[in-house]
């Protein structure tokens, strides 16, 4: 009997019905971003105590941070800190009533990935221009 009855409720939707999203993509990867975030923290706060014990400790997480693979995980936290921020903007003005309308909506998660994209590598370029 209880085959029954449960053979006549609906399903739940699930992942493989739902065509996949621009602006369902940049939820996940807003919730991503955060993730990298915390782990991203810890890195700087590692940073900051290299330089509060020795000279010698920052030397060594400042040559990790010179090398090729430190220097990525450093522009990933910089994409993942813009993106982030830009998202958080654009949650803040859907908490004012706003930005609703679907072509909108879309247009707002076009200009997060890109914006993010632009100014991260504008950061970069700036951070190594002002190096050399």
């Amino acid at each position: 009997m209880a085959n029954d009855k449960s053979a006549a409720r609906p399903l739940s939707p699930h992942l493989q019905i739902y065509r996949p999203m621009l602006t369902m993509m940049m939820s996940i990867v807003h919730r991503i971003t955060g993730v990298g975030l915390y782990f991203g923290i810890v890195l700087l706060v590692g940073w900051l105590m290299a330089a509060a014990v020795s000279d010698a400790c920052f030397d060594a997480v400042q040559g990790f941070f010179g090398h090729w693979f430190g220097r990525l995980l450093l522009f990933g936290f910089t994409w993942a800190l813009i993106h982030h921020a830009l998202g958080g903007l654009r949650h803040l003005l859907w908490d004012t009533g706003r930005g609703f309308d679907l072509h909108f909506i879309e247009w707002l998660a076009r200009a997060n990935l890109a914006g993010s994209i632009v100014l991260t590598l504008l950061l970069w370029v700036i951070g190594y221009g002002v190096m050399a």
